[in-house]
This record gives C-alpha cells, sequence and structure tokens, in this order.
C-alpha cells in the first residue's frame, strides 16, 4: 500500500513539474515581435507545489481502513429474514422470506451485499455496497435492484449508542423522474441479528416505512 502510495505521489509531482516545464517551451516559442508589448497585469498567485510528504499522508490516512471498516466487516455473511413490505400506510403489509449475503471487498474498505427474496409475488434481487469514507467521515451507501433501473444514493453515520447506522439519500421517483427523500436505519442487535427499516415519501408525499425485517445471521 505503501509503495503503491509513493508511486501516485511521485506521479503526481512529476505531473506538476511536466506542466511548468510545459510552460517555459512555449514562452520560448512566442513571436519575439509580441515580446515589447505591454504586459498584462496578473494578480493570480502561483499556484503552490502541493507537498509531498503532507500528500503522501493524506492518502495513506485516506486508504487505511480504521474501527468504521472493522464493524462494517462484522456484517459480513449469510443473514435470513422474513421482510414486511408496505404499499401505503394504511395497508396490511406484504410477507417474504428474504437472504442478504454480504462480503468484504478491496481488503475490508467497502462491503458488498447481495439480496434475494419476492416482492408482490415476483423474484427480487438487490445489491448493496457500503463503505466509510476517512476523509469525509461519513458512511457512504448504495443500492440497485431489478424493480427499477436507477440507483439509490445514501450517506450517514454510526450512533455508538443506540448501535444503529442512520443513512440518508435519495431514490428517483418514477412517475416525475426526480429524486425522492429515503432513509434506512440499520441497528445491530447482537453479533448474530441486525434490523433494517427503509422510508421514503408516500403517494402524498410524507414520509413512511416501506420495508422492514430482522435479520439473523445463518450458521
Amino acid at each position: 500500500m505503501k509503495q503503491f502510495t509513493l508511486a501516485l505521489c511521485a506521479s503526481s509531482i512529476l505531473f506538476f513539474s511536466c506542466n511548468n516545464s510545459g510552460e517555459k517551451t512555449d514562452a520560448a516559442k512566442t513571436d519575439s515581435s509580441k515580446i515589447t508589448e505591454q504586459p498584462v497585469a496578473n494578480d493570480a498567485a502561483p499556484a503552490a507545489m502541493p507537498d509531498s510528504a503532507a500528500m503522501m499522508k493524506a492518502w495513506i490516512d485516506f486508504a487505511t481502513p480504521g474501527a468504521m471498516h472493522q464493524w462494517m466487516e462484522k456484517t459480513n455473511g449469510t443473514w435470513e429474514a422474513e421482510v414486511s413490505n408496505w404499499m401505503a400506510p394504511d395497508t396490511p403489509p406484504m410477507k417474504s422470506k428474504a437472504t442478504n449475503v454480504q462480503t468484504s471487498f478491496a481488503g475490508g474498505r467497502y462491503v458488498i451485499g447481495k439480496f434475494t427474496g419476492t416482492m408482490m409475488g415476483q423474484p427480487f434481487e438487490g445489491m448493496s455496497t457500503m463503505g466509510y469514507d476517512n476523509a469525509k467521515k461519513i458512511f457512504t451507501s448504495t443500492w440497485i435492484d431489478n424493480m427499477g433501473t436507477g440507483i439509490v444514493h445514501m450517506t450517514g453515520t454510526y450512533d455508538e449508542a443506540t448501535k444503529t447506522l442512520n443513512l440518508k439519500g435519495h431514490q428517483t421517483d418514477p412517475m416525475t423522474g426526480k429524486d425522492s427523500d429515503m432513509r434506512e436505519e440499520m441497528k445491530m442487535i447482537d453479533d448474530n441479528t441486525y434490523s433494517m427499516t427503509m422510508y421514503g415519501a408516500g403517494m402524498d408525499g410524507k414520509e413512511m416505512k416501506f420495508m422492514e425485517g430482522t435479520f439473523k445471521k445463518k450458521k
């Protein structure tokens, strides 16, 4: 990892050096007849050369998995649940069985989830990615499934007191083609149990719960 980072920093420094060299070469080729022209004042200060040591440290800190990545790895495994889905707040939920298989990716920097089950009597499959951005200090999440062609994007934080990952973001509203608010709560009940609840805008535009399930790790 350090070799990769050093190479990246060296490439960045070389890139800036080449740019500066290119600018000098172009200036030398300028028509001599223009040399006597009145120079245009330039108040902008020249861009400061990035400090290679600071750049290296920033990249190492950004790329190194930490405590939140270790927490994510605890969600790895095969999880099974009975899931409830609501089409409207005042209607009874539709229940179905679901399985979520989660595995680490890229040295523990991300967790990939593959979800299978049924929805409205039809086969349902989805895939999630979860990561923790060391620089922004937030969790990031994406979701895709066979019930649409959009990609859900969410970000959020983990609350240690309640052991809950709280995510907020947007999904596409197929009626308008615009973003629609949604949020997710993932609570770790114990090492072998977690609950997931998802909320989104209902037909009246108000937030409603549209999915809930308690997942048990398969042994």
